[in-house]
């Protein structure tokens, strides 16, 4: 479908200044700039073709897109695509579609991940017992052109014992090639784990490193994905719990005996937010940033940076949305430390919007690049988005395009 030029309207961007927890926002106003808005691919739900892509794209080196829809595919379980640039124009491809039993239903929120030998890894919210964690490569290794076929190894399935339960958030992998992700549910508790997968091959092994909810003052019901440092600490978000019950950014370190769990962070449904649903990315520094569904000075969700010191962990408030719902998934840096993310609900229509966070001597410069309008364009955005060398940004929306199916959509600057 055609491109959409949107020039937000001046007071839509602002210049957010770093601020002490809990005091107002300072906020100068800046020119908007032009983005160019264009739907790439419409999902329609037909054949072996996806509908409903609540996780966002994932970019290779080649440029190529790939990502998961909840429905859709051959048997309406979900599918896995891969969306390439041709010139002007993108080739879409069903690589898989989930066969509704041990297999997989349902890819969640998780963007996927590519683990050694360039094979996909992602979850599925059920199939199995409980959900599964899946390996996507193809076959026979290493093949190009028509005689590839893409074939689906189910990695763990979860819901035996207390292994956990809904994998819906993605995995992230470490150097040796082991991934980690979260359950919603199961663990010790049943308000969901931290588990590692460790080997190869068929020789893999699950092993629950944390189960949430042992304290009254704990996380618990974690949905994204962890982030992992340098030193192989892991961070994450639970949009429930905490000390005030309103979610709570926590930390899992390594030692010889184990893993010990630390929560950084309570939020306490004031200006600070609530519900942090969407995970965490790290800077250079050790800085972490995130959203919350709800909460702030407007009710309509957070942006927020959450720094070390030597006793504890510092909340700032970036931004606050002023819609029905904020960020669902992690934000995205480019290669200039701008950050970037998607509502869900914010915007003049409360459809949705993409706005980019800018760093400066100051604090940072908040500019709304998009607000979805419905329709052919997409609207309700769950996903999170990728950010090329060049600065273009590409994501999805769960809902809207021409066959209601959700699309794939990119913005250039």
């Amino acid at each position: 479908m055609p491109g959409k030029d949107q020039c937000p309207p001046a007071g839509r961007s602002i210049l957010v200044a770093f601020i002490v927890m809990f005091i107002s926002l300072a906020m100068l106003s800046e020119p908007a700039q032009c983005q160019h808005y264009k739907v790439i691919y419409n999902f329609t739900g037909q054949g072996s073709d996806g509908e409903s892509p609540y996780g966002g794209p994932m970019l290779d080196a080649a440029g190529n897109l790939y990502g998961t829809t909840y429905a859709g595919g051959s048997l309406g379980s979900g599918s896995v695509y891969r969306l390439s640039p041709h010139g002007s124009s993108w080739t879409y491809t069903s690589l898989y579609s989930f066969r509704a039993g041990l297999d997989g239903v349902g890819p969640g929120f998780g963007t996927l991940a590519f683990g050694p030998g360039h094979i996909l890894y992602g979850t599925t919210e059920g199939g199995g017992a409980f959900g599964t964690a899946f390996a996507l490569g193809k076959v026979p290794q290493g093949c190009s052109g028509s005689n590839c076929q893409w074939h689906e190894t189910v990695v763990h399935t979860f819901g035996n014992g207390t292994d956990g339960g809904e994998p819906i958030g993605g995995v992230v992998f470490d150097a040796n090639g082991n991934f980690y992700g979260t359950t919603l549910l199961g663990g010790d508790y049943a308000n969901g784990t931290v588990y590692e997968v460790s080997g190869s091959g068929q020789n893999r092994t699950e092993n629950v490193l944390y189960s949430f909810g042992g304290s009254t003052t704990d996380a618990i019901n974690p949905v994204a994905a962890l982030t992992l440092d340098s030193a192989g600490n892991l961070y994450g978000t639970a949009p429930s719990g905490g000390a005030y019950g309103y979610g709570a950014v926590f930390k899992l370190s390594h030692s010889g005996s184990g893993w010990t769990e630390t929560v950084l962070y309570s939020f306490q449904g004031l200006n600070d937010g609530q519900n942090p649903v969407g995970g965490l990315v790290l800077d250079k520094a050790g800085n972490l940033y995130g959203g919350t569904f709800f909460g702030g000075a407007n009710g309509g969700g957070t942006l927020y940076e959450l720094s070390p010191s030597t006793t504890n962990w510092n909340l700032t408030t970036l931004y606050s949305f002023s819609g029905f719902g904020g960020p669902y998934n992690k934000l995205a840096f480019d290669t200039n430390g701008n950050l970037y993310g998607i509502t869900n609900s914010d915007g003049p229509d409360s459809l949705g919007s993409v706005f980019k966070l800018t760093p400066g001597s100051s604090g940072w410069t908040f500019s709304d690049l998009y607000d979805f309008v419905g329709g052919n364009s997409g609207r309700t955005p769950y996903g999170g988005l990728a950010v090329d060398s060049e600065g273009n940004i590409f994501g999805t929306a769960d809902e809207g395009g021409t066959n209601n199916g959700g699309v794939i959509f990119e913005i250039t600057p």
